[in-house]
């Protein structure tokens, strides 16, 4: 599986972005896709995760009611769309593909990252 993000940037606080992931290889049904974002020094944590059918999805608290996560099968792109941005949500911001996802919220396959940063 490979992963391609994009759509990272530099906007102000209240405002809003939209991450792009775009997935390609075989059998992708198979795995549950995710966002998570990782500070320096720190570990990667989830953000939003969602099942390849898009029926089933996990947020962080921490961006519930902000932070929506979609996929578009046909086109093999995933979407984190980011309103209401806050400072605290400025770090990288990586895309996965997992087997269990969802479940374990941990990543098998890795997009680059992109840098989101929210100004005060």
């Amino acid at each position: 599986v490979q992963l391609q993000a994009s759509g990272g940037g530099l906007v102000q606080a209240g405002g809003s972005l939209r991450l792009s992931c775009g997935a390609s290889g075989r059998t992708l049904s198979r795995y549950d896709m995710g966002w998570f974002r990782q500070a320096p020094g720190k570990e990667r944590h989830i953000v939003a995760g969602i099942s390849w059918s898009g029926d089933s999805t996990v947020y962080a608290d921490s961006v519930k009611g902000r932070f929506t996560i979609s996929v578009d099968n046909a086109k093999n792109t995933v979407y984190l769309q980011m309103n209401s941005l806050k400072p605290e949500d400025t770090d990288v911001y990586y895309c996965a593909a997992g087997y269990r996802l969802l479940r374990v919220q941990r990543g098998d396959y890795w997009g680059q990252g992109t840098l989101v940063t929210v100004s005060r």
